[in-house]
Formats: structure tokens, C-alpha cells, sequence
């Protein structure tokens, strides 16, 4: 399953290098999140052509399949914030419970080449509407459920460490 923070504190995602993935969101630019998101994406397809995509590891870890349609999933979800981001002031977002979509969504029994193109076709869009961010509406806001604030730039940063994380969760080597 996917590793999270504590919900109380999150924001040592923004502050220094994981020490899993060894990703720093405090080291990246808005401007440079459009091309990692797609060179994330690019590396998953690969991951979905595995023989035991949908084999665990353990009882407690995701397989490859799982990891991807949740990182699709992520996509999906942040491409929806950052829309209410710019087109709201300061909205709050609901909860996302991710172990319960993975359960309701069935993300092991995916078609992993439906997932696979979901993904890339998610990440494009949420690549493109970064891309997109006017240099003024950089530090608008969006709340979290315990009202803590991201602005569209920590967003962008926040939401990248997921699939870049994901991706080393499913790298072998």
C-alpha cells in the first residue's frame, strides 16, 4: 500500500528529501513539474507489461498494477484540485480515502493496458494544465480538509512526490 504521511504532518513532503525515494519537492519548479510528470509517465508502461503485474510482494504492498492505477488515480484527483484552485478562492478539498478507491475500484484485477494508457493520458492533461499556471496565479490557494493551505506552486511540488515515490516503490534494481 501506498506510503503517506501523517495527515497532521505533512509537510515535510515540501521541506527535504524523502527518505525512501530520495525526491525533494523543496529542489523543483513549478516550471520544470510538466516535464517530470510526463517522464514519470513515461517509465510506467513498462512496469504494466510485467509478467506479475498484479502479484504482491507481501500482504501488506501493493503489486505494480495497484501502485499504477492508484498513480493514475492521483492524477486524476490533483488535476481537480488545481482546476478548483484557479477557478475558486481557497476551496477546501474533500478527503480521499486511497485504500478504500483501491478496494472499490478493484485496481488489481485492471486491465493493465487500460491503466497503462489512463495513465499516460492523465499525466498529459495534469502536465499540460500546469503548464498552463499563469506566473500571478502561482500562489493561489486551495485547503485541505483540516484547513491547511497548499499554494498552486507547494500543490504541484506535494503531488509530484507520489508518482515519483510509486515509481521507485516498483523499481527493481
Amino acid at each position: 500500500m501506498p506510503i503517506t504521511p501523517d495527515t497532521k504532518n505533512w509537510t515535510w513532503v515540501l521541506e527535504r528529501e524523502c527518505p525512501e525515494c530520495g525526491f525533494d519537492a523543496s529542489a523543483v519548479d513549478l516550471v520544470e513539474v510538466p516535464a517530470l510528470l510526463r517522464e514519470n509517465a513515461a517509465a510506467w508502461p513498462s512496469v504494466l507489461e510485467r509478467e506479475d503485474v498484479r502479484e504482491r510482494p507481501d500482504d501488506a504492498t501493493w503489486s505494480d498494477l495497484e501502485y499504477a492505477a492508484h498513480v493514475r488515480d492521483v492524477f486524476r484527483v490533483f488535476r481537480e484540485r488545481l482546476r478548483l484552485m484557479l477557478a475558486e478562492e481557497a476551496p477546501r478539498f474533500e478527503n480521499w480515502d486511497q485504500d478504500a478507491t483501491a478496494i472499490e475500484d478493484r485496481y488489481r484485477e485492471q486491465d493493465p493496458a487500460v491503466v497503462s494508457a489512463e495513465l499516460t493520458a492523465a499525466a498529459d492533461e495534469m502536465a499540460e494544465a500546469l503548464a498552463a499556471v499563469p506566473d500571478d496565479a502561482r500562489q493561489r490557494t486551495g485547503l485541505r480538509s483540516d484547513g491547511s493551505a497548499f499554494t498552486v506552486e507547494t500543490l504541484a511540488q506535494y503531488f509530484l512526490h507520489d508518482p515519483v515515490h510509486h515509481l521507485h516503490d516498483v523499481s527493481r534494481g
